[in-house]
């Protein structure tokens, strides 16, 4: 009796959580859960404990690709199937799949509630989750199937047992589309750097599985008459502004470091210099995976700061990847327009979009950049470092945003740091997947609950602030 009696309390305490609330706490259960399996004999090596089994659970769940571990050779292929069901967990929707479990599998929530939910945890909208799910798993099954198939019969050829081809294809093109970063080789894709076939397979991986279920469904729904302006407003600012950035990028990264001459061009000729530059800069924007080893040598300071600033931004809102969002960024150019046109209206597409959306693009924005700045700071003013080695700054910032955008682009440094320093990367990857003002939002209304429902009722003079 009192084990039901125990059981029952804590379900209606699960119950009574809000949304942001009940998405950390079931994502920690998922990490928690996730480090019991890999640590086990079952899935690892004596090399794996619970510390390391954990950093590499949060990586997978929120589809980094950070590691202080060799998957390929620490994790045997049991190792390796369940960390890439955890990356299919985290990329599909980490968000998506808690909102189900709380609106569906807890009995009791109102119709209204569920609702609200699907709202909050991205936008699921009236439709129902249900259904957004479904669309979810059918698109990255097609799309990931299809990575798979071309690169097991035409990529990874030089793979000469059929059946470690076919696992290193199906591995890869679950950890391209989900954005993870995620390799069997400890070099990541550097044997493949002059293959045109993996690269293009990886980039288009990596873009679609970037764009987010909602834009493809569109295009998918549209596909009999087919017409970029019968697509939706969203669609068309998520398509316009991802390729804008990798153009802007691809261009970008290529200049400078053909200019400063750094080693990442090495023997490289133009046509593959071109090639490498698309890639790294897909790549960045939350994907990680890198054809040649990424450092203040290899790299110019020019070219960290131009992927930094791609990991900064990220992929599209309802993508697998992380970042404060194409969307996020194009409002905020919007404001910024709007505003040295003195239009009291920040207008895109002729169209007007509304300040509660504006006032939510600056929060991301603001609060994702001091949390940075808060990691770094850490990092870099106290004692982290396993090993008294000297890291920049730079370096460390590069490492800090790499985690928060869940990127997992990695200088060398992870490895490196004491279990402090490599929980701070840890609760960085955890934040940036679920983001920001989720996490802000659980916490003030775990304390200022009452405050919150005080707040409602009541309405402000306005003043004005001279900026």
């Amino acid at each position: 009796m009192k084990f039901t009696s125990n059981v029952y309390r804590l379900k209606d305490a699960y119950r009574k959580l809000s949304v942001p609330q009940f998405t950390i706490v079931t994502g920690l259960f998922i990490i928690f859960f996730g480090t019991l399996i890999l640590s086990s004999p079952l899935c690892s090596s004596s090399k794996v404990g619970l510390w390391e089994a954990f950093f590499t659970s949060t990586s997978a769940i929120t589809v980094t690709g950070l590691t202080i571990i060799d998957i390929g050779v620490d994790l045997n292929f049991f190792g390796q199937v369940f960390l890439a069901f955890m990356l299919l967990s985290g990329g599909l929707g980490l968000m998506a799949i808690t909102t189900f479990l709380q609106g569906f599998v807890v009995k009791g929530t109102k119709l209204r509630t569920r609702l609200d939910k699907g709202k909050t945890l991205d936008e699921f909208g009236v439709g129902g989750i249900g259904r957004t799910f479904q669309s979810i798993a059918i698109t990255a099954t097609c799309i990931i199937s299809l990575g798979a198939i071309v690169l097991y019969s035409f990529g990874f050829v030089d793979i000469q047992n059929n059946w470690e081809r076919l696992w290193s294809s199906i591995f890869h093109s679950i950890s391209a589309y989900n954005n993870a970063g995620f390799s069997l080789w400890s070099n990541s894709l550097q044997d493949y750097r002059t293959n045109f076939l993996v690269n293009t397979v990886f980039i288009f991986l990596i873009f679609m599985g970037g764009l987010g279920w909602r834009v493809i469904d569109d295009i998918w729904s549209n596909k009999k008459n087919l017409s970029y302006k019968k697509l939706s407003l969203h669609s068309r600012l998520v398509i316009r502004t991802s390729l804008s950035l990798i153009l802007f990028g691809s261009l970008g990264f290529f200049i400078t470091e053909s200019l400063l001459n750094s080693q990442f061009f090495n023997d490289l000729n133009l046509f593959e210099r071109l090639l490498s530059s698309i890639f790294e800069t897909v790549s960045a924007r939350t994907a990680g995976f890198t054809n040649f080893p990424i450092s203040l040598n290899s790299i110019s300071d020019t070219g960290l700061l131009l992927l930094m600033t791609l990991m900064f931004i990220g992929a599209s809102t309802g993508g697998t990847g992380g970042g404060i969002k194409t969307t996020t960024f194009i409002a905020l150019m919007a404001a910024t327009r709007s505003t040295l046109r003195g239009q009291k209206d920040v207008i895109i597409s002729n169209r007007v979009i509304s300040d509660k959306v504006i006032l939510k693009a600056v929060g991301i924005t603001v609060g994702s950049l001091l949390f940075v700045l808060l990691m770094a700071m850490l990092l870099s003013t106290t004692n982290t470092f396993v090993k008294k080695e000297s890291f920049t700054f730079l370096e460390i910032l590069f490492t800090c945003i790499s985690a928060f955008a869940t990127v997992g682009f990695d200088i060398g440094l992870t490895v490196k740091l004491n279990h402090f320093g490599q929980f701070i990367l840890i609760v960085g990857m955890f934040v940036g997947r679920l983001g920001i003002l989720l996490l802000l939002s659980a916490l003030w209304q775990a304390l200022y609950k009452s405050r919150i429902d005080r707040q409602k009722r009541i309405g402000y003079p306005r003043a004005d602030l001279y900026v």
